[in-house]
């Protein structure tokens, strides 16, 4: 069963580590197993400026290079940890408890998944924490 996925013009998608980006608007189709994200799924190393950005940034590259996958889990492991102790709320902790569960499995492209719900609720409570000094002066 192959897999097609249509890229508009000027589209970014990596397939096996390999960056492509579509010239028009063109279809692939994909009749093996390939490790494969889109454009918006992409992160450049230049924006994993919080623990749970470095952590899907980490994540991806371990599912991008499934051969050095190892060489990133301390990586995971270390932000992990950070993201964990930066959220301390009851669904932050399912979220991290959940994630290190796919992690494990090595499944890391549903890990991305995961992280996406982490990277939320990071930057809720990033915004949270930012609009906090505006509602003390109010007061």
């Amino acid at each position: 069963m192959s897999l097609r996925i249509s890229l508009k013009d000027g589209e970014k998608v990596v397939i096996n580590g390999a960056v492509l980006r579509s010239v028009g608007r063109t279809d692939l189709c994909i009749d093996s197993k390939a490790a494969l994200l889109r454009g918006r799924e992409i992160m450049d190393p230049a924006d994993a400026t919080t623990p749970a950005r470095r952590l899907y940034f980490h994540t991806m590259m371990a599912y991008l290079d499934r051969e050095g996958a190892v060489s990133h889990q301390d990586e995971i492991i270390a932000h992990l940890k950070q993201v964990a102790s930066l959220l301390p709320t009851n669904e932050a902790q399912f979220a991290c408890a959940s994630f290190a569960r796919v992690v494990a499995g090595m499944n890391y492209y549903r890990a991305l998944g995961e992280c996406r719900t982490l990277m939320r609720l990071e930057r809720d409570a990033l915004d949270r924490a930012a609009s906090a000094p505006e509602s003390a002066e109010a007061a």
